[in-house]
Parts: C-alpha cells; structure tokens; sequence
C-alpha cells in the first residue's frame, strides 16, 4: 500500500516533547543530595510545561491545540471499546487514549514540580504530605511513562507507522487510501 508523509507535530511540540523527557529522567536519577541539577531540571520541568499549556491554545497546527485533541468521555470510551476488540481506528495526530495520557502526564509533571518547589520553602520544609504528594506523582508518573512508550510501540506495529519517528521528524505515514485525513494534516 502506497504512503504519503504528512506533517503532523511541529517543531515546538517535539522540542518541548523531549525537553520534558530529558528534564524529568534528570530530575529522577539525579537526586544525590536534591542539589541544584535535580531542582534545575524541576524548574525547566515546570517553565515548559507553561510554555505547552500556552501553546495548546494559540499554536497554528492543529494537532497541537487542545481544542483538537482533547476527547469527550464518550469518544474516550467508544475508542476504548474498540482498542479491546482490537479494531481502533488509527489517528493522525493523538488518539482518545493518548490524549488523556498527555493530559495527565502534563498535570502530574505540574504538581511534580510544584511539590518539590513547596519543599524549598520554609512553609513547607519538612512537611510530609506535600514530600510524599510529590513522591508518589514521580511513581505514578513513571508507570504512566512506561505505559506511554508501551502503547507508543503498540501502536507503532498496529498502524504500521513509527511513533517514536514521527516525534523526532514530526511526520507520519498516511496511507494513500486515507486522503481526507491527510488533508487536514498541518502543512
């Protein structure tokens, strides 16, 4: 079957993509002493994801505005259903299921860095419920994060399109017989 690449992510999404990715691996290994590396990657953490929250509502393309991508539970759950019968449609920008996981993971990483900056402060030094409110959003979120690359791979295979790819080119394949969608491809 005949393929066409299509632009999908643009440059600000990947970039921001896997800035968050190496800010949050550096902040979790490296957590010797909580010294200045860990903080500093907590707060470039949390400055890009303000910049993204911004950048879901004014960006040109449309695959990165949230009003795009954000599913109703009705959607969510329909494209649920049919993932289990193994018959989900495949999308060009995030699906019901991957919309809801950048959802969270952009949540989790906010209170993530929030949590460990209200551990700087006086008002909160030493205060249990906020340490572990904050360690246990970096687990959750790590599971979430493996669930992520998980279904990343799934999908890769199911649809025959390399995800990890498309968020480094910001292309993906269309395949010829799928030309609506292609059309509305962010040039």
């Amino acid at each position: 079957m005949a393929t066409n690449r299509v632009r999908v992510w643009d440059r600000f999404v990947r970039v921001f993509h896997w800035s968050l990715v190496a800010s949050f691996a550096t902040a979790y290994f490296v957590t010797e002493h909580i010294g200045w590396v860990h903080k500093g990657a907590g707060y470039l953490a949390l400055a890009l994801i303000a910049a993204r929250c911004v950048w879901g509502f004014i960006a040109p393309g449309p695959h990165a505005r949230f009003d795009s991508f954000v599913p109703t539970p009705a959607r969510l759950w329909r494209y649920l259903r049919l993932l289990l019968q193994g018959r989900e449609p495949r999308h060009l920008g995030h699906n019901p299921a991957g919309a809801v996981m950048i959802l969270y993971l952009l949540a989790a990483v906010a209170v993530i860095g929030v949590t460990g900056h209200l551990m700087t402060t006086d008002a909160f030094w030493g205060n249990d419920l906020v340490e572990t409110l904050h360690v246990t959003t970096v687990d959750i979120t790590v599971i979430a994060v493996i669930v992520h690359v998980g279904a990343n791979l799934y999908e890769s295979i199911r649809h025959r399109d390399n995800m990890f790819k498309a968020m480094v080119t910001g292309e993906k394949n269309v395949p010829a017989s799928d030309g609506a969608e292609a059309e509305r491809a962010w040039p």
